[in-house]
């Protein structure tokens, strides 16, 4: 048996065997005898060795048993073994090519970028496609202001960067007086203006956590509203620090392994939260090329059974986005990779020229 995360060191014949098994499991969806494995081309083995051999590898982690069939297929350490040094990557077609660079010209704006990359993405692969672009800077916050409501709601606007004014409404831990909110809008006014929202959020989160008795109940009063009406700004206004566009969830609906309803409905309750789908996506922001996420790599439960490929829009040592798919464990890599890699490069040349 083999260390936990170790990679397990194959021979020759338990490569080929695990090779052709995953290739055409991903190429078919149905679990594999020894007698159907030994038939295929190129295997040239009897039934009995392949079966061996077969042993050997479900001992070692990289296969195992299917539900409804004494067949194997492949688990996620066999599916990792794969991608880093099996499979045969495929140049991405002529058609393809054409499509991306006559549809993500650096002439169109950026919101059209980003959304038709994702749906570039997920009509060429059959999976959902995904795109973040970070924004340049952090926005800025200039002003706030109160109009109590009724039942502890307030009406909040907000006045970010130059002219965005944005409104919404909180519910606050008690009902506060006019001239108690115009006081705590002041105080925000007066001690956060100008300053980023992330620095605004990390200060006053920094002020919660060490109020005392000795604070005045003033400070308290005006702390407390602010911490309310931020950490809600982050969950509803700013959950993703830029633009983000995903396409073909519905895709996933026609892939076995992910058909199940609870499941299903998971993982679309994931792709309208953008907060989950944003750290996904952040974590490749610094990859240096496609990264490759397959099952519980991503650390989200809800992918436990997904693959997530994703690679970075980068200019000149300078990364403007990232873009991905999402599908099935079982893809076929030696295609969606390299879709997903020269993706990236023709979405990034096409930002770079749209800044």
């Amino acid at each position: 048996m083999t260390e936990k995360n170790a990679k397990p060191v194959l021979s020759e014949r338990e490569q080929s065997i695990l090779r052709t098994l995953v290739d055409e499991y991903i190429r078919e969806g149905l679990p594999l005898g020894s007698r159907t494995l030994s038939k295929l081309p190129g295997v040239g083995l009897s039934a009995a060795s392949v079966r061996n051999v077969m042993g050997d590898l479900e001992e070692q982690g990289l296969l195992h048993a299917a539900h409804t069939s004494a067949g194997r297929v492949p688990t996620d350490n066999a599916y990792r073994l794969f991608v880093d040094s099996m499979v045969q990557y495929q140049a991405v077609d002529e058609q393809a090519m054409d499509s991306l660079r006559t549809g993500l010209q650096s002439q169109l704006g950026r919101d059209q970028l980003i959304a038709r990359a994702s749906e570039y993405l997920s009509g060429f692969t059959s999976m959902a496609g995904l795109v973040f672009v970070p924004k340049p800077v952090d926005d800025i916050f200039r002003q706030i202001d109160f109009v109590p409501l009724s039942e502890q709601r307030v009406l909040v606007i907000f006045v970010i960067n130059e002219q965005d004014v944005q409104n919404r409404v909180v519910t606050l831990d008690r009902d506060y007086e006019r001239s108690e909110l115009t006081e705590a809008a002041n105080f925000l006014n007066s001690e956060f203006g100008g300053q980023s929202l992330s620095a605004v959020r990390d200060t006053i989160r920094t002020s919660l956590q060490e109020l005392s008795s000795e604070m005045a109940e003033q400070m308290q009063r005006m702390i407390s509203v602010a911490g309310q009406v931020f950490e809600d700004g982050e969950r509803n206004v700013e959950a993703v620090h830029g633009d983000f566009a995903v396409a073909g969830q519905t895709n996933l609906m026609a892939c076995q392994e992910l058909s199940d309803i609870e499941h299903l409905r998971s993982l679309f309750e994931t792709f309208n939260s953008q907060r989950d789908m944003f750290h996904i996506l952040e974590r490749s922001l610094s990859a240096d090329g496609v990264k490759i996420f397959i099952g519980a790599e991503s650390g989200h439960q809800v992918l436990d059974h997904c693959s997530v490929v994703t690679a970075p829009c980068e200019v000149d040592g300078e990364v403007l986005g990232v873009l991905g798919v999402i599908g099935p464990t079982r893809m076929a890599y030696d295609r969606v990779v390299p879709l997903v890699d020269v993706t990236s490069k023709i979405l990034g040349t096409a930002l770079n020229f749209n800044r």
